[in-house]
């Protein structure tokens, strides 16, 4: 079943995360994921609001976790420790 893979983000150095977002994309998609929304416009409804948000889907759950877990995307990731605040889940879809 494909999986969505949603962040929700406040990025605290920009340029930090610049490199990050530059590094991850490649990353996600070497593993099958493609970008649905990227920091598109949002309203919040309910919880913490975060100015970004990102839903990229991936042909499985298990595909979405071994992209996170790869070393490309934790390449990635250690620009944005330490120049964001994020929540990541992945969610299977119902199709």
């Amino acid at each position: 079943m494909p999986a969505l893979w949603i962040a929700h983000v406040t990025v605290t150095d920009a340029e930090a995360y610049g490199k990050y977002a530059e590094l991850a994309g490649p990353a996600i998609a070497k593993h099958g994921g493609t970008f649905v929304a990227r920091g598109g416009r949002f309203v919040q409804l309910e919880g913490k609001e975060r100015p970004r948000n990102v839903v990229a889907r991936f042909p499985s759950v298990e595909a979405a976790v071994d992209c996170y877990n790869s070393p490309e995307y934790q390449e990635a990731l250690d620009h944005a420790r330490g120049a964001s605040e994020r929540e990541l889940m992945v969610v299977e879809t119902s199709e």
